[in-house]
């Protein structure tokens, strides 16, 4: 059951969500070559690892976003009224979010991410500093269906907000996890959440550009081995949620620059022979086989923004660091 706070509403998975997790996953390992979504890399140890990643030195994004966020944000608050609805997609640690509160001005903040139980940590510590914005934590899969469920638009209007614009803020490229199809169907069920508000609602987007693999292979592949901690963590997560029975020690992490996709993948890579079981189920791999974690895509800026319009969104304005290795857009919905 939904768990009531004095200011924040949670969702958990339900029993039967479950299940259908469950079929998702096997129905990924039994598939040719086998591959597991990347939204399982964020249970709460692969959440804080992720976070960790954000530190490294080889990893760019994080911080080039938020060079662009503290240079540019003025300009940003110029394009979403004061007073909106920000619902924050994969929030995470929310400190991106809690970062331009101050600029932005959200009359209520709604952070989505499927950790709940990282979700509600952070937001535990968020709502201490924060006490005059009204918060809604949501547990949930927006990658499977983005859409604010029922106890949401319920929450909305216990506080005055149902007519209130919406901003859907999804930070740190995340949109790259996703192919240029997926991409177009998330985003324009973005564009009917910022519909669904008041006047002056849209889309501030984070994205990652083309740019020379020397600079991105290490940002996914770190001499420290975090990414590839966060990349076995997968394995322990599917154990958990499955009944895999994956040693992480025996698999390899793998990433590269596809150029003909203009895409990052990440491979967990077979060390040896052998046969993973789960409930029901088993797969033999081979040595060397892989299994597809994530894509990470990347974008030309007037590539992403023909997206934007394709999906529904007005022309859009964007901002970029000195060396055009990032962008954060804004699109009118």
């Amino acid at each position: 059951m939904p768990i009531d706070t004095p200011t924040a509403h949670f969702v958990q998975i339900h029993r039967e969500d479950l299940a259908a997790v469950q079929a998702e996953l096997a129905a990924g390992l039994n598939q040719t070559p086998p591959r597991v979504a990347p939204k399982f890399f964020y249970d709460a140890l692969g959440s804080r690892l992720f976070d960790a990643i954000t530190e490294l030195a080889e990893y760019y994004p994080t911080r080039t976003e938020a060079a662009i966020f503290r240079e540019h944000g003025a300009a940003m608050a110029q394009q979403v009224p004061a007073g909106a609805v920000l619902v924050d997609l994969g929030a995470g640690s929310c400190a991106k979010a809690a970062g331009l509160f101050p600029v932005l001005r959200p009359g209520a903040y709604v952070a989505v991410d499927i950790s709940v139980d990282y979700l509600r940590e952070t937001m535990g510590e968020l709502r201490q500093r924060h006490r005059g914005i009204p918060m809604l934590g949501l547990g949930m899969d927006f990658s499977a269906e983005l859409a604010l469920p029922p106890a949401a638009t319920d929450w909305l209007a216990r506080h005055d907000l149902s007519t209130a614009p919406v901003c859907v803020f999804y930070p740190g490229s995340s949109i790259g996890n996703f192919n240029p199809a997926e991409a177009l169907a998330l985003l324009r069920q973005a564009h009917a959440v910022c519909a669904a508000g008041g006047p002056g609602g849209g889309i501030l987007i984070g994205v990652d550009r083309v740019k020379d693999k020397a600079i991105l292979e290490p940002a996914y592949d770190d001499p420290l081995g975090v990414t590839a901690a966060f990349n076995r963590n997968l394995l322990l997560h599917t154990n958990a949620l499955l009944g895999t029975d994956f040693a992480p020690a025996r698999w390899q992490h793998v990433a590269f620059f596809n150029e003909a996709d203009s895409r990052i993948e990440m491979h967990l890579q077979s060390d040896g022979a052998q046969t993973v079981r789960w409930p029901g189920g088993e797969r033999h791999f081979a040595d060397g086989e892989r299994v597809h974690t994530e894509n990470s895509c990347k974008w030309q800026p007037a590539d992403f923004d023909a997206l934007l319009r394709e999906a529904g969104f007005g022309p859009s304005t964007h901002w970029s660091d000195a060396r055009g290795w990032f962008s954060v857009f804004f699109a009118p919905a």
